[in-house]
């Protein structure tokens, strides 16, 4: 008999942690779950702000991985960036606001494809995360940037236009009651990239806190990765 699915659930996957090396000499966890059949898409995930209690295990992300191989064909890619802890473990080095953890991302982006062999690369960056993929996700073999709650609070206004100019899709959902953006700011701020498609959800809050607002941010990301898998499955 189908069951609903609910927050714990946790759908058959690949599951396998990894340990990247970076430039700086430091070594980050991760872990990736891939779909058991075929792999239509993979998503780097970049997770909020660790000053704040983000992590690789926040709730968004570690329901993508527990859903979306099995659900959508979509592969998930997380890790812990310098300093950040999880269930899994810590990463080495300490939080640094954004700035060495250029190397983190790179890290990351080279091992999806040197070790993964991923053929066809999303970046998923949520809060902090966002920040991280306008900085530091620019690796030509990106196919596009998926962002969650962007704040623009640690990536510099200078550096959107070199979206504008790349031409690569960017998807950000922007929530209506969010703190940091709301969407009429975000709709300023973004306007100098023109590909970008910004999606206002009506409430709404940063965090994304309840399984209907979790239902709806990963049906958006399934509709870029793999949208012949739409609509996502309410039961398993």
């Amino acid at each position: 008999m189908p069951e609903l699915i609910r927050p714990s659930t946790v759908l058959p996957a690949i599951r396998k942690p990894f340990t990247l090396q970076t430039e700086d000499g430091l070594g980050l966890i991760g872990e990736v779950a891939s779909p058991e059949v075929e792999r239509i898409g993979s998503i780097l995930c970049l997770h909020p702000n660790p000053a704040g209690g983000g992590m690789m295990d926040s709730h968004v992300y570690k329901k993508a991985a527990n859903r979306l191989p099995a659900m959508a064909g979509i592969e998930i890619i997380r890790f812990n960036t310098r300093g950040t802890k999880s269930q899994a473990g810590q990463s080495q080095g300490e939080y640094d606001n954004g700035v060495s953890e250029k190397y983190d991302v790179e890290a990351a982006i080279k091992y999806c494809f040197e070790d993964l062999k991923v053929e066809k690369l999303w970046v998923m960056g949520w809060s902090f995360g966002t920040d991280l993929a306008l900085k530091y996700a620019r690796d030509p073999r990106i196919l596009g940037l998926i962002l969650l709650s962007p704040p623009l609070k640690y990536s510099d206004p200078s550096e959107l236009p070199f979206w504008a100019a790349d031409g690569r899709p960017i998807t950000a959902l922007i929530p209506e009651h969010d703190e940091y953006l709301k969407p009429d700011e975000a709709t300023k701020a973004f306007a100098v990239i023109p590909q970008i498609k910004l999606i206002s959800v009506d409430e709404a809050k940063h965090l994304w806190v309840g399984e209907p607002m979790v239902h709806r941010v990963l049906s958006e990301v399934v509709n870029i990765v793999a949208p012949s898998k739409l609509p996502l499955a309410l039961e398993f």
